[in-house]
């Protein structure tokens, strides 16, 4: 475990933004808990990525921890050409690397990401979810209830249908009391 000081940066180099990377974005699925070992390893080798990282804080015994974790766990996204690639492989960190196939669609990705980051806001883990998507609410007086997610003028809703009638209602929930239903 890193102390504060010995964190890597969240961008490589640091004076960047992703947008100033050349060459061919990858996400590289770490070994468990390998994320920032592995960014001190692209430093060393002069690799640019991007690490998005907040902090967690948690009470242990009476005292405060806190501490930098990534908001992806398992994941780092570099950019470089294929001997940048052999040479993350080389480190002996890497589960499996994944090629990006819309180069354009991850980098808008990623730069929604950073931007916040660079603001100072917390961002924190949240699970995917999509509109149409079936969930549950997993706290709060609905507890249970199932439906579908959608979004109707910047607010999220949570639509229960009676498909014998042809016939739903919604009720405007909060994005983190609901869970994907499989």
């Amino acid at each position: 475990m890193f102390n504060a000081s010995e964190n890597p940066p969240v961008i490589w180099p640091q004076e960047s933004t992703i947008t100033d990377f050349e060459g061919k974005w990858w996400v590289a699925h770490t070994k468990s808990r390998n994320e920032k070992a592995l960014a001190h390893d692209m430093v060393n080798r002069d690799i640019n990525y991007f690490l998005p990282m907040s902090w967690n804080v948690r009470r242990k015994s009476r005292r405060t921890i806190k501490s930098l974790i990534p908001l992806f766990s398992g994941y780092i996204f570099f950019c470089g050409d294929e001997a940048k690639r052999i040479e993350i492989l080389k480190t002996n960190r890497i589960a499996n690397l994944i090629e990006v196939v819309d180069q354009q669609q991850f980098i808008d990705d990623l730069v929604q990401i950073e931007r916040v980051l660079r603001t100072g806001e917390v961002l924190i883990p949240h699970k995917y979810l999509r509109k149409g998507q079936k969930c549950r609410i997993i706290a709060g007086p609905l507890l249970g209830i199932q439906g579908i997610i959608v979004s109707i003028k910047g607010h999220t809703r949570l639509v229960l249908q009676v498909d014998m009638l042809g016939q739903a209602a919604s009720v405007e929930i909060e994005i983190d009391m609901i869970e994907p239903v499989e």
